[in-house]
């Protein structure tokens, strides 16, 4: 089975592009050649990018503070265990702690670092890292795999507040959602969403077998999936055939 995810708003949308960064980051650095590394690295800069807006600090305390007063309202259920409700609310309080002591945007920190900043400069340029053009960074990727490593580590928890609350916030996002069994008909499914919620995430999950590929489209009206096949000629196509997936609306 193949999952799709697709978002309705700006702010799931850089969510969704932090959450595939820190992800890849995670699976280099455990890895030992350099590199691997070097990637790492580069991954490093691509999240201190996407992470430099204004806003995004503030967008995120947000929404851990509105998901914290989600929670608080189910208090008293019957339905709801208070231990776990503490252990989640937990959680989150530690998130927007550590996200909110650090000053200034994610990474600024790194900003302050001459030697990765100057391989920053050069890392968009085709070949820009040769050793001709960066010696002492050949150097660092000539050390044993245990020290860059550790250098890595170093670099990354300066990330890591912003990691913990991006992963802890779309993991309740996603489990807001329930799965239901649709048929696209000819290749076509449409669906009017109901008004007086707002979704923010679609996923969608899909027999890899049926060698589709959907093509999402959406809004906080109606929702659209049109599926493709790619063919011989490398071009994606209709697919004129039923085809059964599942559909998960989150709020």
């Amino acid at each position: 089975m193949i999952l799709y995810e697709y978002p309705f708003n700006e702010r799931i949308r850089t969510y969704l592009r932090l959450e595939q960064l820190f992800r890849r980051l995670g699976e280099l650095i455990q890895r030992s050649t350099a590199l691997d590394h070097h990637y790492a690295i580069q991954t490093i800069f691509e999240i201190m990018d996407v992470a430099s807006r204004a806003d995004m600090k503030s967008d995120v305390l947000k929404d851990i503070e509105r998901q914290k007063q989600l929670l608080n309202s189910y208090r008293g259920n019957p339905a709801i265990s208070e231990e776990v409700l503490d252990g989640v609310i937990g959680q989150l309080e530690g998130c927007f702690a550590q996200l909110n002591e650090r000053a200034g945007k994610t990474g600024q920190a790194l900003t302050e670092n001459d030697w990765l900043m100057s391989i920053r400069s050069r890392i968009g340029i085709p070949g820009g890292t040769c050793e001709f053009d960066l010696p002492a960074y050949y150097a660092w990727q000539h050390q044993p795999a245990p020290v860059r490593q550790a250098d890595l580590h170093g670099w990354v928890s300066t990330l890591g507040p912003l990691a913990e609350s991006i992963v802890l916030l779309m993991k309740m996002l996603r489990d807001s959602g329930s799965a239901q069994k649709v048929i696209a008909i000819g290749g076509q499914f449409q669906q009017t969403l109901p008004q007086g919620r707002t979704f923010q995430l679609l996923r969608l999950r899909m027999d890899a077998g049926l060698g589709l590929i959907p093509e999402i489209s959406g809004n906080r009206l109606m929702l659209s999936v049109r599926l493709m096949r790619l063919g011989e000629d490398d071009r994606l196509h209709p697919a004129p055939e039923d085809a059964a997936f599942e559909l998960t609306l989150c709020a």
